[in-house]
């Protein structure tokens, strides 16, 4: 059986990889590129790992040979390919074989018949299935290229369709219908190729004018093989499909039946095994069909196939891979697989179709997609704040919608595309709203022009947007002020019209405030601890009658908020106010710890020390207040004792006063420590017990009783501390014991 398995992909189909080995009981690995070192699939895996650091960001999905040694260092039993980049790659399989991998689809000689689309065509006239004329081999030359298609007795003729014959996913095909075109287009299809997919080798078929796409899911365990049922791939643009249909609506009985059989003929005589999808070309005018190629491996679409039948096939895929038979995976015969309703999967995508559906990159400003009864929703980079990068596919989700009824369906999707909200980037949600309601999809007569044939698609309103617009309105407006043209009466003042006096900021302006006209802080506590001393200070406190606060907007509020981030400069600004405003009602201001040193030096590129002077010069009435956690100053190790004693003395010599001392586990040790380092500096010793347990539990042999605080309490007393704190770190001190206490 698997144990771990790695996911050898990206985005959406590896999240989808590692739900189903989660929901094994499979440990899963993940890998990313330099690019993708913020994707969601990232973390979604148990452990992930950078691949291809020095090479493009899709190349770095094409290294097998480095994907496999990460495999091998990391004791990965398994790599599922997903979809794209190496999931048809023969070479890729092999070295997975080569290295006791076990590879999540078929063997690679299997896969070198089908993912090789010449190959594949060769076995299906070996076993009668149609196919539509075209090369044998693999062509690589213009000249290969115009003979098959204008040379012989009997000339295929124009026009045709250039296809990359190691890949899929509608990326490598090319139309060509006069010879004129010919030489351009295989050029893209070659380039288009060699980049998706690793290898440049095309093939050319006749190509069929508006067709219906019909592929048929097939599942073997190498012995065993079984279909379940078809789904319809026919809106496409540029041969990437957007939305999918299973079953497929109004296909004849008589046709369905063959396509199945066919299907399962041909992957049963290659001995293939695991997932894989047949698919078909069918001309409605006549209902015949055609074989276009074996795709080795899991579809974008297979979610379809998944809610009409029931059956989980990524996680079939992974159980095969591991030994199972289709027996153990729950499919004992092909009459044990049945279908109920329908399904539909649109792919939402940050296209724009007024622009030729040009992907759109950007930030999500906002990202509310719709959930509810019968609609599900497999997702990969997308959530508010995601970068969409333009070095990969633009998916953002797929939403699959099902019902009894193919209306219903339609209906479904569409509310769940009204209903989701996506703000920074263009979709083409509008776009598929069209598509779900336009009779031609909704009769199942749409064929692979349809999107082609129906310009009224690209007719839809633009989005309002107005939260988003009224938002970045009043923000400019803030910022900049009123600057819109036609806007009547004066430019909006940078800084509001109703302002508190003007406070003196310095020593200097205070000593000139009067002809400055600037206001003065009034005396506050810091007066009573230079004229008196910690002592003084702590007695007047005591004497204060009502409630005194510290106010923690310069420590734990920005701390919180805003990862320490507020800088020196901003701090300073507010500073006078602050002391004017409310310094001789507080009995200290919190402004120092162990984020907020720590955050100074390494992100801000600040002196911690000089910011705590240039606070004192502008707040000289209100007590500065800092957290000391003993013998470990404001870090998180035990530090030698005279680093401790030397941090406090320049502590206070630039400005701090009281320092609220504590330990997390009231080890009296470590603070005696902060006690008698604070004590000789010179500042005021605020002595914290961490209030850990319910003094009110009586229970015999519990530690935390009102005996237990009143001993730390008197220890801390007789080291002539000059405040005593109750430190209520996890919330937990009720009313009646803090009464008590």
């Amino acid at each position: 059986a698997i144990k771990k398995l790695m996911a050898a992909n990206r985005g959406e189909i590896a999240i989808r990889i590692f739900r189903a080995a989660t929901e094994l009981h499979i440990r899963t690995v993940a890998i990313y590129s330099q690019e993708d070192v913020r994707s969601m699939h990232r973390y979604k895996a148990d452990e992930a790992y950078l691949v291809g650091a020095s090479t493009t960001p899709v190349g770095a999905y094409l290294g097998y040979e480095e994907i496999v040694k990460t495999a091998l260092e990391n004791d990965v039993d398994a790599i599922h390919p997903g979809y794209g980049f190496l999931s048809e790659n023969v070479n890729f399989a092999k070295l997975c074989e080569d290295n006791g991998i076990a590879f999540v689809g078929p063997r690679s000689h299997v896969l070198n018949r089908f993912g090789d689309k010449t190959l594949a065509r060769e076995l299906a006239i070996g076993e009668g299935v149609p196919v539509v004329p075209g090369t044998s081999t693999a062509v690589d030359t213009l000249d290969e290229v115009r003979a098959f298609i204008e040379g012989g007795a009997d000339p295929v003729g124009y026009p045709v369709v250039l296809k990359a014959a190691h890949g899929g996913g509608g990326r490598g095909i090319r139309v060509v219908r006069t010879g004129a075109d010919l030489a351009e287009a295989l050029e893209r299809c070659q380039s288009e190729a060699l980049t998706a997919f690793g290898n440049a080798a095309v093939f050319v078929e006749r190509y069929v004018e508006s067709p219906r796409h019909v592929e048929v899911q097939i599942l073997s365990d190498g012995v065993d093989t079984v279909h379940l049922y078809e789904r319809d791939c026919s809106v496409q643009r540029r041969f990437q499909k957007v939305v999918e249909v299973a079953p497929s609506v109004g296909l004849p009985q008589p046709l369905r039946e063959e396509l199945l059989a066919d299907a399962v003929r041909l992957c049963h005589s290659a001995g293939y095994s695991c997932a894989g999808t047949v698919e078909f070309l069918v001309d409605p005018q006549n209902w015949r069909h055609y074989f276009i190629e074996v795709n080795p491996r899991i579809q974008v679409e297979h979610t379809v196939t998944e809610v009409v039948t029931g059956r989980d096939l990524v996680q079939a895929q992974i159980r095969i891979a591991g030994g199972a038979s289709l027996a153990d995976v729950g499919i004992e015969s092909q009459d044990s697989i049945a279908t109920r309703g329908y399904a539909i999967q649109a792919r939402v995508t940050t296209e724009d179709p007024l622009a030729d559906f040009r992907p759109d990159t950007g930030r999500l400003q906002a990202w509310r997609p719709a959930e509810g009864f019968g609609i599900r929703l497999d997702g990969g980079n997308a959530f508010t704040g995601a970068v969409i990068s333009p070095h990969y596919d633009s998916m953002l989700t797929k939403v699959t919608g099902s019902a009894l009824t193919f209306e219903a369906a339609c209906d479904r999707v569409t509310r769940a595309m009204k209903e989701t909200r996506i703000r920074g980037v263009k979709t083409n949600m509008p776009f598929i709203i069209n598509v779900l309601q336009h009779p031609t999809f909704r009769s199942g007569a749409a064929t692979t022009n349809f999107i082609a044939d129906s310009p009224e698609l690209f007719q839809f309103p633009k989005t309002a947007d107005r939260a988003s617009r009224l938002l970045a309105y009043l923000a400019d407006l803030a910022v900049n002020g009123r600057k819109a043209a036609g806007a009547a009466g004066a430019p909006t003042p940078r800084y509001a019209a109703v302002l508190p006096p003007r406070v003196a900021a310095t020593a200097d302006e205070r000593k000139r405030a009067s002809p400055l006209g600037l206001s003065v802080p009034p005396p506050g506590l810091k007066q009573v601890l230079e004229a008196e001393g910690p002592a003084g200070f702590a007695k007047a406190v005591r004497d204060t009658k009502g409630c005194l606060i510290t106010d923690t907007t310069m420590r734990d509020a920005h701390q919180s908020l805003l990862a320490t981030r507020v800088r020196t400069k901003d701090i300073l600004a507010a500073a006078p106010y602050a002391a004017y405003a409310i310094g001789a009602q507080c009995y200290s201001f919190e402004n120092w710890g162990g984020a907020t040193f720590d955050v100074a030096m390494r992100f801000l590129h600040e002196c911690p020390w000089e910011r705590l002077a240039k606070m004192r010069e502008a707040m000289p009435n209100v007590p500065f207040q800092m957290l000391l956690r003993g013998a470990n100053g404001v870090g998180y190790t035990s530090y030698p004792d005279n680093a401790v004693y030397k941090f406090c003395q320049v502590a206070v010599d630039h400005g701090m006063d009281v320092f609220r001392i504590f330990d997390s586990l009231n080890y009296i040790d470590n603070l005696y420590l902060g006690v008698d380092a604070v004590g000789e500096a010179g500042g005021v010793v605020e002595a914290a017990i961490s209030y850990t347990g319910d003094v009110l539990r009586d229970e015999p042999g519990y530690k935390y009783t009102l005996d237990y605080y009143l001993d730390l309490a008197r220890k801390l007393h007789d080291r002539s501390i000059h405040v005593l704190a109750i430190k209520d770190m996890a919330g937990l001190l009720k009313p009646a014991a803090a009464a008590g206490l």
